[in-house]
């Protein structure tokens, strides 16, 4: 008994010692040094262990019973000889155990231990924040030393294309809803959950992809999302029916979604100070080019019917969606394109990867050194800070359950990592700023998605108007045995009378038939088009492949009259105006192409007068621009100032981008990022369901809200603290 009680004492004298000098070790707060002395220490004892006999340290039954790899946990070393009886540790605290009793009257009681396991933890923290900081003023100095040239000026054509990418997806489902809306018989309601799926599912994909950023990769997560995009965006323009369709574009928008928080924070942690800010500016050109090539492809494709196929009536393929198809060409070429991009290396050196990190760096030296002529100049960086990392990560052993089992596990830690982070940014030390971003970012997109949706529908609204007030008016007419072989347009008949009549081949278009009569009339292969007969008579009619269908009779009488073989589906609308058509891409390139001034001028002083002022700026300004819309009383007029108003408001764009990359640190830079994207979105399904009920009813609502959501975004964002001049977190 006396034996086991020696062989248990000695056993936990070891095992405190070895805590006492891991304890002492992490105190000095050098990382390297901790590692190679851990490593030597359990070189040592092992050694010792293999070649002593010495019978003090017999195995210790009950702990370690038949298994000679595990002896060496109860050896003893030269650190622990030689130690201090009243410093000793108890067997608990080494196994991360709560003591519930003591066996000496000298040990530290549970409260004193809490708060030494708090102090570590603080200054475990502290110096976190500390190596942070160094870690900042390093990297900015080896920006500099790599120098800006051909690996940026690739990588920003390479990020450009998956936000252009994301410009396209904004414009997609508004050029093809007027067609999409016959080919699948969309009701209202159905058209307004199509014009609005993509900014819900962009919502999410911004706060999905933007957090798994910071956990994963900026690369690997923009490759995942551009690949989700272009998935679906393909088979959306395949697919026939409403429900399919919608949520291809739900998951397109979740794909594309992530583009913009991870673009931004992936290329500027390539760039130095003094080149962040106008770089970052000129890649939101990019999303300019993609609502240019949006338009153009509309323009181009859209308008030629003769661009379609079908089989039979169940499948039909029309030129709405090759123009669906080859909008998902940008994110295509920029998954290609991403796959020759190396990972961020402050992503790698954030998460304690030094020689991964320091391999891109060197990369980054060595293309821009070679371009410029001195392939001679040699990477001088041996050495990099990297952040200790906490133990976050759960290893799970392959003999653990099932593959499904083991891949869960990982999926949830992963997005419980994923949600503490977000949680992060709502700390006391980045509360107010994140409370004052979202403010921010939610006053400029309600009133900046609000309006640039509310011109175009009031744009429509006076073309409707000049339309109507075109209308001819036929009272009392009387047509007997007369053959309609032609197109009807823009019509309304009241209490007429038609017998033995033959209509054959017609279109009609915006026709209104009221309180006629129809007797012994023939109808064959009528196309029509917002056409209606309200309160008629229908007396031995015929109607033959034609798409009159139940909802176009309003109150009317059918006797002894037939209805055979019509036409089946919702058909295009052929008689559309194809002038008209392009009118609409056309204003949308104009205000498209609009926001170039702005996207210049924003870079060029972006780095000169601040972030701060080119935001408040901006807005100033934007709000001033909404109330000459008080004057637009025609359609030039609106297109007018819609490119006003674009033209001066994408400054401030640029200046909030900029300045979300710069106000949080790498580790909770996408996050961020992606939350206040996502409520961005959520802010332009809020502003476009408001401004456009307003449409045709009172101009001054959605004037005034804009204006006094702009002047609040301005006013809020001086009290944000200016980043220009400092190195990135």
């Amino acid at each position: 008994m006396e034996d086991t009680y020696k062989d248990r004492t000695a056993f936990i004298r070891g095992a405190k010692d070895i805590a006492k000098e891991v304890k002492k070790h992490a105190a000095k707060k050098v990382g390297k040094g901790v590692d190679k002395m851990q490593d030597e220490y359990t070189k040592r004892s092992y050694t010792r262990f293999e070649e002593d006999d010495d019978d003090d340290y017999p195995p210790q039954d009950g702990y370690y019973r038949g298994d000679p790899l595990n002896d060496e946990e109860g050896a003893s070393s030269d650190a622990t000889e030689g130690h201090d009886e009243d410093d000793e540790i108890y067997e608990g605290e080494y196994q991360g155990i709560p003591r519930a009793d003591s066996m000496k009257g000298d040990h530290l009681t549970n409260n004193q231990q809490l708060v030494t396991e708090f102090k570590d933890f603080n200054d475990l923290e502290a110096q976190r924040k500390k190596d942070k900081e160094e870690l900042a003023q390093q990297y900015e100095a080896i920006l500099q030393e790599c120098g800006h040239g051909r690996f940026q000026w690739t990588l920003y054509f390479v990020l450009g294309l998956a936000l252009m990418a994301d410009g396209v997806e904004i414009f997609v489902v508004g050029f093809v809803l007027p067609s999409a809306e016959k080919d699948m018989c969309l009701s209202d309601s159905n058209k307004g959950m199509l014009g609005l799926i993509v900014y819900l599912g962009m919502m999410v994909g911004a706060f999905l992809w933007g957090g798994l950023a910071d956990r994963i990769g900026r690369r690997q997560c923009l490759l995942m999302s551009l690949s989700v995009n272009s998935v679906f965006a393909f088979f959306s323009s395949f697919v026939q029916g409403y429900g399919t369709f919608l949520f291809c574009r739900l998951l397109s928008g979740v794909g594309i979604g992530g583009s913009i928080p991870i673009v931004f924070s992936y290329f500027s942690e390539f760039l130095a100070q003094e080149k962040r800010g106008e770089h970052l500016s000129w890649l939101c050109m990019f999303w300019m080019i993609g609502g240019i090539y949006a338009s153009a492809m509309a323009w181009a494709i859209i308008p030629h019917y003769g661009w379609s196929f079908q089989m039979g009536s169940a499948y039909q393929f029309h030129s709405w969606r090759v123009f669906v198809l080859v909008c998902a060409f940008p994110s295509v070429f920029a998954i290609g394109a991403l796959t020759t991009m190396p990972e961020s290396p402050r992503f790698f050196l954030e998460n304690g990867k030094h020689d991964e990190g320091w391999m891109v760096l060197k990369q980054v030296h060595d293309t821009n050194m070679r371009a410029k002529g001195h392939p001679e100049k040699v990477f001088s960086v041996t050495q990099i800070k990297t952040i200790k990392q906490e133990d976050e990560l759960v290893e799970i052993q392959s003999n653990t359950g099932t593959l499904y089992r083991r891949w869960s596990i990982r999926t949830l830690n992963l997005l419980q990592q994923v949600w503490a982070n977000f949680h992060q940014i709502f700390s006391p030390e980045y509360r107010r700023i994140t409370l004052m971003m979202m403010a921010v970012w939610f006053t400029m997109s309600f009133s900046y998605y609000g309006l640039t949706v509310w011109f175009p529908d009031m744009i429509k609204h006076l073309q409707n108007l000049d339309y109507a007030s075109r209308t001819k008016y036929f009272h009392n007419e009387s047509v007997n045995n007369f053959n309609f072989n032609f197109t009807l347009e823009n019509q309304v008949h009241k209490k007429g009378e038609y017998h033995n009549d033959k209509f054959i081949g017609l279109k009609l278009k915006s026709v209104i038939f009221e309180d006629s009569l129809f007797t012994d009339c023939y109808f064959e292969d009528i196309t029509s088009s917002n056409s209606f007969f309200k309160n008629c008579s229908f007396i031995r009619t015929m109607f033959y492949n034609t798409d009159l269908f139940d909802y176009k009779f309003i109150n009317s009488k059918f006797t002894n009259s037939t209805f055979l073989h019509s036409k089946e589906g919702c058909q295009l609308d052929f008689s559309d105006d194809i002038n008209n058509a392009y009118m609409i891409y056309f204003v949308s390139f104009l205000g498209t192409l609009a926001v170039l001034p702005g996207n210049i001028v924003s870079a060029l002083l972006m780095d000169k007068i601040g972030r701060l002022r080119m935001l408040a700026g901006s807005s100033v300004i934007s709000c001033i621009s909404c109330f000459f819309l008080f004057f637009g009383n025609s359609e030039s007029a609106m297109i007018a100032l819609l490119c006003l108003f674009g033209g001066v408001s994408i400054a401030s764009w640029n200046a909030l981008d900029v300045l979300t990359v710069e106000l949080y640190p790498s580790d909770k830079r996408t996050t961020a990022f992606g939350f206040l994207n996502a409520l961005c979105k959520l802010a332009a399904v809020l502003g476009i369901s408001i401004f456009t009920s307003f449409v045709g009813i009172a101009k001054a609502v959605p004037i005034l809200l804009a204006s006094a959501a702009l002047a609040l975004g301005s006013f809020l964002a001086l009290k944000l603290p200016e980043t220009r001049g400092q190195v990135l977190q």
